[in-house]
């Protein structure tokens, strides 16, 4: 059974998601769909809108045969960071991996991988760099002045496709490049019916008005009435959390050089919301959602070696029957120990730990935190 894999964070699902499954199952009826889902964080440096096991379920019903959760070190990583984590777990047992983007052609994206991967890119970024350009202008100067004239590399989708087939060459494994094309933009704030945008669904649900027409559905039940959780929520948590670190623990935060740990620290105490500590922050090198991460990351509690440690398992979230028959293969990659099974791993109180601190972001008022505990499935459809 051939099976095409999606990594992926559905905060929330909604119509463009379930356009994508649909493609997919067009292509090929018999196969399988696994997703692998960013779970109660994810990779702007935030809490997630809807609780994964409801997002899960929402794929499920929608037409995917497994979700799996992708582990919150690779949620907090950067878009490199992401791919790469995405890709191992996936590319054991998976024959494609389908994504959206702005430029569906992947030949033209593999190109732009293989330049990014080429032994010359680093010096001609570090040349762009040194002339006071930002990072992601500094990239594109690198490539352009490498000879590489399309860009590819200015677009969100384009991005995260690019970083998707830089970790398929890496790491060498079979999964075929299967870009669909990204309608809509990515970060649209007013809802597009055919191909509505997540920023602009989830603007609709904090503001408490009707977002059913931009979901499938059969997820309109399960999103209804459920508690939403956002960082502003949680803002007074994260700020006790970074007026008290000590500089040992700011120095193991991940993409932070000291002198851009001690600016968080100084600024930290110097402001009175998080929103005056990240724009005081920021700089051109640094982008505002590498600081969102390092922010959430200082809170959960992650370091640095904590997000270049590769997990050593994957969570089920849900599946249905065919799903079941997937795990079978995927299990020969050992990323899948049976339900119950302790992991005597440093991951597991990462892991642990971070659950417990997701209902400090609930809107609707405090939760009793959640324990994960050795659960390794949340949902199976009917």
């Amino acid at each position: 059974m051939p099976i095409t894999g999606i990594i992926c964070e559905y905060n929330p699902f909604h119509l463009g998601h379930k356009k994508q499954l649909d493609l997919i199952r067009a292509n090929d009826p018999d196969g399988g769909i696994v997703c692998l889902m960013s779970g109660n964080y994810v990779q702007r440096g935030a809490p997630a809108i809807l609780d994964k096991s409801l997002r899960a379920r929402a794929a499920v019903e929608s037409g995917a045969d497994l979700v799996l959760e992708l582990p919150v070190t690779a949620s907090m990583s950067s878009a490199e960071g992401f791919a790469q984590e995405g890709v191992r777990i996936l590319g054991g047992f998976c024959d494609a991996l389908c994504f959206g983007a702005e430029t569906a052609d992947a030949d033209t994206i593999l190109a732009t991988a293989k330049a990014l991967l080429d032994e010359n890119f680093p010096d001609a970024l570090h040349e762009a760099l040194d002339k006071g350009l930002s990072f992601p202008a500094a990239r594109q100067a690198a490539l352009q002045a490498m000879g590489l004239k399309q860009d590819t590399l200015s677009e969100p989708n384009d991005i995260l496709a690019t970083e998707y087939c830089k970790a398929i060459l890496q790491q060498g494994v079979s999964m075929k490049p299967m870009p669909i094309h990204r309608q809509g933009g990515y970060h649209d704030l007013t809802a597009d019916p055919q191909n509505p945008s997540a920023t602009a669904v989830r603007e609709l649900m904090l503001q408490g008005e009707s977002f059913g027409v931009y979901i499938p559905r059969q997820t309109q039940d399960i999103f209804a009435d459920t508690p939403l959780y956002t960082t502003t929520a949680g803002e007074q948590a994260i700020l006790y959390r970074l007026r008290t670190m000590t500089d040992a623990e700011l120095e193991t935060l991940p993409y932070g050089s000291e002198g851009l740990w001690r600016k968080l620290m100084h600024n930290a105490r110097k402001y009175g919301t998080l929103e005056e500590i990240i724009t005081a922050t920021k700089s051109k090198r640094y982008t505002r959602t590498r600081l969102d991460r390092m922010v959430m990351c200082a809170f959960l509690g992650i370091a640095a070696t904590d997000i270049a440690t590769p997990t050593p398992y994957a969570r089920v979230l849900a599946f249905r029957d065919k799903g079941r028959e997937i795990l079978k293969k995927a299990r020969q990659t050992g990323l899948f120990p049976n339900a119950g099974e302790s992991v005597d791993h440093p991951y597991q109180k990462i892991e642990h730990r971070v659950g417990r601190l997701y209902n400090l972001f609930c809107t609707s008022g405090n939760e009793p935190p959640f324990d994960e505990g050795d659960r390794r499935v949340y949902y199976k459809a009917d």
